[in-house]
């Protein structure tokens, strides 16, 4: 394992009087793709800003290589940024714009040059030393960007949110080039996003956020199969969550009913949530169902149909690629390696039911095409 390179020591930092980060406890190790997961203000690019040396935290340390550097200046930390906004020099070509902080650090010609080659070629950028910034895509833009960032060769390189603008295609073919660079370099990757499947794809370590606290750190394998909570459960992939009880060890009851399970070390007859994963749950006919209910509504999704079945009023997501037609009575059969048992938190009772979900489909519907009719009304005056 490698050695710890980064460590947050109860951080804080607070803006105006509220606390936007609450005693973030984190380590990073040398290589490693860290990435920091969780929604719009949940205090994720404040931690980012804060290892970069943009903020500094109201209390706690940061420490590099075991050294504290909290009044360290950005420009003398052996990191570097990418945000999402490239902020490319738009008045210089793509070799003047990766060899910008290499100008800076006064490096002879002769090192600039054989570093921007060598940064081009590793971005897939070679032959474009001449172009302008204008008249590249928005990947190649990014690509210059990396480019820039790592030419310096920081020991850490900060991502903020750097395929926010690009489309979806562009942007899973970025995700396998920024694995590939990581890789290549071996260096250090801190990465922030609100993209779960990015998050997945990517990372060795993930840290789930929300309302300035760390949720849970994890392999993203651990994160999605082992939730600490409801939160995480739902905000990493789609969960059907559900009161339950556990009964005892290795048994717990949920819909009136007592299953096997794989779990144990709670209190017997302790609340819990019951965490479900759509994939995890099949569909058979009714009468051979454990958990009775009727479909809802179908949505078919290319290589599965999505389904909503209402079961005792509770709406249950699942997906199956056998077919079912809306108002079919169903039954429902899960196995005992498929239940995931979480203990009651805040989050308990706020996610996990669907029972909103063809509601806000159809909201979204109606919202579109009142948007097509008001552009056909303008075509038309």
């Amino acid at each position: 394992m490698e050695k710890e390179l980064i460590r947050l020591s109860n951080i804080v930092m607070v803006y105006d009087g509220e606390e936007v980060l609450r005693s973030i406890n984190l380590s990073v190790r040398d290589k490693e793709f860290v990435t920091l997961l969780g929604p719009s203000g949940c205090g994720k690019t404040t931690t980012l800003r804060i290892i970069g040396g943009f903020e500094t935290p109201t209390s706690g340390d940061l420490f590099f290589d075991g050294q504290r550097i909290n009044d360290l200046p950005a420009y003398k930390r052996k990191v570097n940024t990418v945000f999402q906004k490239y902020a490319l020099f738009p008045h210089l070509n793509v070799y003047e714009n990766v060899a910008f902080g290499l100008r800076i650090a006064k490096l002879p010609e002769s090192e600039i040059k054989k570093r921007v080659l060598e940064m081009l070629s590793l971005v897939n950028l070679s032959g474009f030393e001449r172009r302008t910034i204008n008249t590249l895509s928005g990947g190649q833009q990014q690509r210059v960007a990396i480019a820039r960032a790592l030419v310096c060769r920081p020991k850490v390189l900060l991502l903020d949110e750097p395929l926010g603008a690009l489309d979806l295609r562009l942007r899973k073919d970025m995700q396998q080039e920024l694995m590939r660079i990581q890789k290549q370099l071996e260096i250090t990757f801190i990465y922030v996003t609100h993209d779960q499947e990015e998050a997945l794809t990517m990372s060795d370590t993930v840290v789930v956020m929300d309302k300035g606290v760390i949720q849970q750190i994890g392999t993203p394998e651990d994160i999605y199969n082992e939730p600490v909570n409801a939160f995480v459960a739902d905000f990493i992939g789609e969960s059907n969550i559900i009161d339950g009880v556990m009964i005892d060890d290795y048994l717990v009851e949920f819909c009136n009913m007592r299953f096997p399970c794989v779990d144990k070390g709670f209190a017997k007859n302790e609340p819990v949530d019951v965490v479900l994963r759509p994939e995890d749950i099949d569909i058979i006919p009714y009468e051979e169902g454990h958990i009775r209910g009727w479909v809802d509504s179908v949505t078919f999704k290319g290589v599965h149909y999505e389904f909503i079945i209402d079961v005792g009023g509770f709406k249950w997501l699942i997906h199956s690629t056998d077919y079912q037609e809306a108002g079919t009575e169903v039954g429902i059969v899960i196995k005992p390696e498929d239940i995931h048992v979480m203990k009651k938190s805040e989050y308990s009772g706020t996610v996990g039911d669907y029972s909103s979900f063809s509601r806000e489909y159809g909201e979204d519907m109606d919202l579109s095409e009142s948007a097509e009719a008001d552009e056909a009304a303008e075509r038309e005056v």
